[in-house]
């Protein structure tokens, strides 16, 4: 190989292992600015680039710049794998089929959601973007013959509002002071487990208001750390796995469903993208439940793709 080839190939290498590299930084960083924590959303794409650094720098035997970026693979591996491997966990309680999905604006096909709460046999559903119209529209169409018990809170029109459906009764339903956005919460009274708070979380996007949603972010977590028994959380947390913010909510009881099916990434949104979705801001968070399964579902009319879990209570 030409010494300028030879050059040309090993710089193309290092701006791989740079892009890689920038990747961990910014996983792992508990960063305070908007451009930062945007591009922290997709840090696990960038961290893909130490890999190719690594094959190309092998390629055109570049031994010591391999080494390094094996050293940064290796980092990367340890962030990324675990995300792909089942964490194992048992469980011997009542199973639970739990539902999120974010009705854009309402807009979404509430057709479709009724469908997908009948065909996966739901136990408790939680919706974010919930309109006044799309209420009437999903009680039209039957969801209240399948999941009877309900705390709404639904807006006029835009993305504020949240609700709860569940097949069991509902009681102590409360709604949280201080966000942008709808947050509640209720106790569903399951008839083989007995009392489950259930959450339906939609923290206001950071792209709208960054200085919001990394305070209702901290909300967030101090309402989690003060929850006692068995916890199912719905939510658009607009944060990936990527995000020091989203991470801090699973210090303690609480765990992602995707980290205990080893479901690695799942993309959910933008899911009205030819090329989409591509990050995963869509959660199911538990606590004193095991996550057995989880898939996500693409609802029509929806820019984000549903989450389907199965749990079983511990």
């Amino acid at each position: 190989m030409p010494n300028w080839l030879e050059r040309v190939v090993l710089g193309v290498g290092w701006c791989a292992l740079a892009a890689g590299l920038a990747g961990v930084v910014l996983h792992f960083g508990a960063w305070q600015h908007r451009p930062l924590v945007l591009l922290q959303s997709g840090a696990s794409y960038l961290m893909i680039g130490s890999v190719v650094g690594l094959v190309i720098f092998l390629i055109a035997q570049g031994w010591r710049s391999a080494g390094v970026a094996a050293v940064v693979v290796g980092v990367v591996a340890w962030t990324l794998v675990p995300a792909f491997v089942p964490e194992g966990r048992a469980a011997s309680g009542p199973e639970i089929m739990v539902m999120q999905s974010n009705l854009l604006f309402g807009q979404a096909d509430v057709d479709a959601v009724v469908r997908a709460v009948r065909d996966n046999h739901i136990d408790v559903l939680t919706v974010d973007e919930l309109t006044k119209g799309a209420v009437d529209r999903l009680a039209a169409a039957e969801l209240g013959t399948l999941l009877p018990y309900s705390y709404l809170r639904p807006t006029t029109d835009g993305g504020g509002g949240t609700g709860i459906y569940s097949r069991y009764p509902l009681r102590d339903t409360k709604k949280y002071d201080g966000f942008i956005l709808e947050q509640v919460s209720a106790t569903m009274d399951h008839p083989d487990r007995g009392p489950i708070t259930v959450f339906a979380f939609h923290p206001v996007p950071p792209p709208f208001n960054f200085a919001d949603w990394l305070v209702e972010m901290r909300k967030i977590r101090e309402i989690l750390d003060a929850q006692q028994g068995p916890v199912i959380v719905g939510a658009d947390f607009n944060a990936t796995r990527d995000h020091a913010a989203f991470r801090e909510l699973l210090h303690g009881r609480f765990a992602a469903a995707a980290d205990q099916v080893g479901a690695g990434l799942l993309p959910t949104y933008p899911n009205d993208r030819s090329w989409g979705p591509l990050i995963g801001i869509d959660h199911v968070l538990l606590a004193d439940a095991t996550a057995q399964e989880l898939h996500t579902l693409s609802i029509p009319g929806s820019d984000h793709r549903a989450l389907i879990a199965r749990v079983r209570l511990n």
